[in-house]
């Protein structure tokens, strides 16, 4: 008996089928409770789909797609002029886009295949839900203009071709930094031990300079009653990004503490009993995923308050023997500098507008160009 292999697409993890999260036994970011966040309290600019593949009947695979309009926001930023002409071409031809993935996040997080669902035949199965999924929006009045698919290893680009993506075009944007804990390290102070003179130094300078910041783990409550001073910093860092696709809304960290619990870690930094930073921890397996985080600029310059809270990251990683934190995108350099690696990751794209599509490689080099970085060596 041949077997047969189809697809159903969710607009609510509430609808989701019990054996769901069996499948994301292993990846939280899959998970139903994780899914119901990006259900209740999403970006503005984007709405999710949640895909389950079957085998004769079965569920055998599960993913997750995003639909994000970019015409609400400015995507490019250029600090020195008030008209951004990579923001204008972008918006004109690329406003509407759909992906399989999760675009607030860097990593793996869009698709889980069972023993019963070979990869290509599950690749081919997401390739056909996102074209129902761009002629469903056709049907509701908006045109897609750029397919996607993030974020994936090197070594799995030919199952993709095989599976039927040869018209999209491969592409790698800034890396993932993963910090990997040594089997040796089982405190912070084992972690000092094996840093260079150099950045052994780094660390005691960053945390004299922290001197009279206090953090403190914030429980749902907490996050719900300073959530306009956290929407405040959180701002300030994501408008200092040259690129943005999204803004998270106000209630995304306590929906995220209603439906996580202690799965999701809130710290908040104090500086005479004012609320000047915060950071965010999902835990995942052996993984541990830094979230957004917020902070007072002034504060940051002068209390090297992000590198603090780097160092903090890791000595909690370390503490609760974690295997790796994903420190994902931005801030290569100085997440570097505190021992993480950059993962070269990538994406496929594709525009629907055939004649467009044909320079879609030179296109997207324009619109995002590689960032010149330089890692650094923090260890002996």
């Amino acid at each position: 008996m041949s077997t047969i292999y189809n697809y159903k697409i969710y607009t609510s993890a509430s609808h989701l089928p019990l054996e769901w999260d069996i499948l994301a036994e292993n990846n939280i970011f899959l998970s139903k409770s994780y899914l119901a966040v990006l259900e209740e309290a999403p970006p503005e600019n984007m709405q999710c789909h949640f895909i389950g593949l079957y085998c004769n009947g079965k569920l055998c695979g599960i993913a997750v797609s995003q639909y994000i309009d970019l015409s609400s926001i400015a995507t490019f930023k250029d600090r020195k002029k008030r008209f951004c002409i990579k923001d204008y071409f972008f918006k004109k031809f690329s406003s509407h886009t759909l992906i399989i993935g999760n675009n607030t996040l860097t990593g793996q997080n869009a698709y889980l295949f069972g023993e019963n669902l070979p990869e290509r035949q599950g690749l081919a199965l997401l390739l056909k839900a996102i074209h129902k999924l761009k002629e469903q929006y056709k049907d509701k009045g908006i045109a897609i203009n750029l397919l996607a698919i993030k974020d994936f290893n090197d070594s799995e680009w030919p199952c993709f071709e095989k599976a039927g993506y040869k018209r999209y075009y491969k592409f790698s944007t800034q890396p993932n930094m993963i910090f990997n804990i040594r089997k040796h390290w089982s405190s912070l102070e084992d972690y000092i031990t094996d840093l260079n003179t150099k950045y052994r130094t780094q660390y005691n300078r960053a945390r004299k300079k922290a001197a009279g910041i206090t953090k403190r783990k914030f429980t749902e409550n907490d996050i719900n009653e300073n959530a306009q001073r956290i929407s405040e910093l959180y701002t300030t860092v994501a408008n200092r990004a040259s690129f943005n696709t999204f803004f998270l809304p106000a209630n995304h960290f306590y929906t995220l503490k209603q439906k996580l619990g202690d799965n999701f870690r809130f710290y908040g930094y104090f500086l005479d009993d004012r609320l000047v930073g915060f950071s965010t921890l999902i835990k995942n397996g052996h993984n541990m995923d830094t979230y957004f985080l917020g902070y007072d600029e002034k504060i940051q310059k002068e209390n090297l308050l992000y590198l603090n809270m780097l160092y903090d990251m890791a000595a909690y990683a370390i503490k609760k023997d974690y295997r790796h934190i994903i420190f994902a995108r931005s801030a290569m350099e100085i997440k570097s500098s505190v021992g993480a690696e950059a993962e070269k990751v990538y994406g496929l794209i594709k525009h629907t507008n055939p004649l467009i599509n044909l320079f879609i490689g030179k296109l997207f080099r324009y619109f995002d160009p590689e960032i010149q970085w330089k890692p650094r060596s923090p260890f002996k």
